[in-house]
């Protein structure tokens, strides 16, 4: 099961990387990006999950001699701290190109040639 779900992480990550380089609309680039932000989270979480893991909650002191599974929790913190990073990125994208649309009419990024050498 954790091989599927990895496997469609990499998938997703390889999406959005096919998106950012290839698509020349600008809103389209922006969902790529939120297509590999969501890829690497998914990787990340199925990495630092454990097979029969118990949570990294722990009532009391497991005894000498017995250590639990217990699934790493750095991982899913960083998830969590990259969801809401990723949330307002993408929030700011898409306000640009809101704002290169209301400016130039078009979402097409061969047509922004005002900072190019």
């Amino acid at each position: 099961m954790e091989y599927i779900i990895l496997i469609t992480g990499l998938a997703l990550i390889l999406m959005g990387l096919y998106g950012i380089m290839y698509i020349k609309n600008i809103f389209r680039i922006v969902i790529a990006f939120a297509l590999f932000d969501t890829g690497i989270n998914i990787v990340m979480v199925t990495i630092g999950y454990l097979r029969n893991g118990m949570a990294p909650i722990l009532d009391k002191m497991p005894t000498e001699g017995t250590t639990p599974a217990i699934v790493d929790p750095v991982p899913q913190a960083l998830v969590l701290t990259s969801i809401v990073i990723g949330l307002g990125v993408s929030a700011l994208m898409l306000t640009y190109v809101l704002k290169l649309y209301e400016d130039k009419k078009s979402l097409d990024i061969n047509s922004f040639k005002d900072l190019k050498w």
